[in-house]
């Protein structure tokens, strides 16, 4: 395996070697799976609703997808394919994900990718004249190689369904409270350019506007903004919810959760230092299986609700809250923050061995075989 390629001005690298490239997208498609794992068991012990479940395994999914994608855009990395098309840059210091930069040139492509679609050769062709080059000119057909490869990402961005930097609100009706208040999950995620990570939204909000939220030609796009715009990571969720408590006075945030996937932690590609680094190198875990996740869960809940004066005569409800001044609520701007690590049998048991301090409150999701997770406090 070569070296990855350091670029100056940050800690990011590109994988210029071919199959470190491939073991790279195998982990993360590897763990993908497992984290929608980690939800059904979250599902099952009553920490995520149903509908919540199924939101962030969506979101999931569609980070699948995008990984599925670039690994068809850098199948060739490292091979003499006639020009050169780059390597995949990853944050290796920090979050063990892609650069955000990969997925805002993935979403340039994407708005063109039907018509190089049409320009290209269908796979089959493609493959007919693979075979011909290596039975009739005893070569590596690497240049056809590459353009199916191309053609095979192109049909992915094609088919949609991807985790891009910005993926925008959404609204799904939960049911009406009574007649003049209905409520919603609205559920949106951005890829922070800041952390290079993944981040996941879900608000429940009550509405008591005549029109319902998502066929309101006026208040829906205006939502939608506030909300991407509020979409950073160094925001507390206190700070976000009161803005869209103050700034909607007939939309009424009662619950808001974010989920930050990463980072991701590998011997063989990441950089970071720590307990983690030191537990997996200890470990020595096959390939496949060397490699550990963290995952943040906040929350921000509603505990009652105050009535302030509106001009003359009319009134607006405004939420209280809760924020335990015992458990750090303050300091985070949220109820309740749970930190996690999703990691293999392996390097648990080096871990729990080991004990490092600070790790006793965090959660531990174990993916055992095949494929089975079990939690531990």
């Amino acid at each position: 395996m070569t070296d990855p390629v350091q670029t100056p001005a940050n800690d990011h690298v590109g994988l210029s070697d071919t199959y470190a490239s491939r073991r790279y997208f195998r982990k993360f498609e590897g763990i993908m799976g497992h984290l929608a794992r980690v939800a059904g068991v979250m599902e099952g012990e009553a920490s995520l609703s149903r509908r919540e479940a199924e939101v962030l395994t969506r979101h999931l999914s569609a980070l699948t997808f995008t990984f599925r994608a670039l690994s068809m855009k850098y199948l060739l990395t490292g091979r003499d394919t006639g020009r050169f098309f780059g390597s995949l840059t990853i944050d290796n210091h920090e979050s063990g994900f892609p650069a955000a930069q990969e997925l805002l040139v993935m979403a340039n492509d994407a708005q063109q990718a039907e018509r190089h679609l049409r320009e290209m050769p269908d796979a089959d062709a493609l493959k007919r004249d693979m075979l011909a080059r290596i039975i009739g000119d005893l070569e590596v057909p690497t240049k056809l190689q590459f353009a199916l490869s191309q053609r095979l990402y192109y049909e992915e961005l094609s088919k949609g369904n991807l985790f891009w930097a910005r993926n925008d609100p959404e609204a799904i009706w939960l049911g009406e409270l009574d007649p003049k208040r209905r409520q919603y999950l609205l559920h949106w995620s951005v890829y922070d350019s800041q952390l290079n990570l993944p981040v996941i939204y879900l608000m429940e909000v009550e509405d008591t506007d005549p029109t319902a939220l998502p066929r309101d030609e006026r208040r829906w796009p205006e939502v939608q903004a506030h909300l991407m715009a509020q979409s950073l990571g160094g925001l507390k969720l206190l700070t976000i919810a009161k803005g869209f408590d103050e700034d909607f006075d007939e939309l009424h945030p009662k619950r808001l959760r974010r989920f930050h996937i990463g980072p991701m932690y590998s011997h063989a590609y990441t950089r970071q230092s720590g307990p983690i680094r030191d537990v997996l190198e200890q470990a020595g875990s096959a390939e496949g299986e060397d490699w550990a996740l963290a995952w943040t869960d906040e929350v921000l809940v509603s505990e009652r609700v105050r009535t302030e004066r509106a001009g003359w005569f009319g009134t607006n409800e405004r939420e209280i809250f809760a924020i335990d001044p015992l458990s750090g609520g303050p300091e985070t701007g949220a109820t309740e923050r749970t930190r996690a690590i999703i990691l293999p049998e392996r390097p648990y048991q080096v871990l729990a061995e080991r004990n490092p301090a600070g790790f006793a409150p965090i959660r531990k999701f174990v993916v055992g075989r095949p494929g089975r997770v079990l939690s531990y406090r």
